[in-house]
């Protein structure tokens, strides 16, 4: 970090701007009311942010609560500048970091299509069950498994399903909670 004089002669600080992008996911407690999720995608889609994954649910009914869940790959700048713009809009409560908060679980649920017959069917049957899928929807000639679990895991059985006959893939998004006693 480097200190400057204003022209005023007092000081400031600026950080390097080769500070890289990371990914970050952040939990979102809003009020459970028309227009605020067009609100959160439009702060992102007018400020050039990109929203790699997005859920929303609502987590406290009789308070009327939902939770937002966003992921997004952006410079620590950029973030703190997608923090604050987030919590100044009116029906949100909370914005809380878990990736910089530390402890954090992620979850993702995923339906995966497959079909073929003969050897790779068998082959996706046991790569299926190294993987803990489920069998959702089984015809003679496909299967539609549920994978749930860290996106990587999914990316994986994904990855190894192309060549058995991938043929179509569904995915929740990120669901995720911070660990310990203290909720939001």
């Amino acid at each position: 970090m480097n200190a400057h004089l204003l022209p005023t002669g007092s000081p400031y600080f600026s950080v390097p701007e080769t500070q890289l992008p990371e990914r970050h996911t952040l939990s979102v407690l809003v009020d459970n009311e028309p227009g605020i999720l067009a609100r959160v995608v439009g702060l992102f889609s007018a400020r050039g942010y990109n929203i790699d994954s997005l859920t929303v649910s609502e987590t406290e009914h009789d308070r009327g609560l939902s939770r937002i869940t966003v992921v997004t790959v952006a410079t620590p700048k950029v973030l703190t500048q997608i923090k604050l713009q987030l919590a100044r809009l009116v029906p949100v409560h909370k914005v809380h970091d878990l990736t910089a908060e530390g402890a954090s679980l992620e979850r993702e649920l995923a339906l995966i299509k497959v079909g073929g017959t003969g050897e790779p069917r068998s082959e996706a049957l046991r790569l299926a069950d190294a993987f803990r899928a489920q069998i959702v929807d089984a015809t003679t000639e496909s299967f539609v498994f549920e994978v749930t679990g860290k996106p990587s895991k999914i990316d994986s059985f994904i990855a190894l399903m192309a060549p058995l006959g991938l043929i179509e893939v569904v995915r929740t998004g990120l669901a995720a909670i911070s660990r310990g006693p203290k909720g939001m």
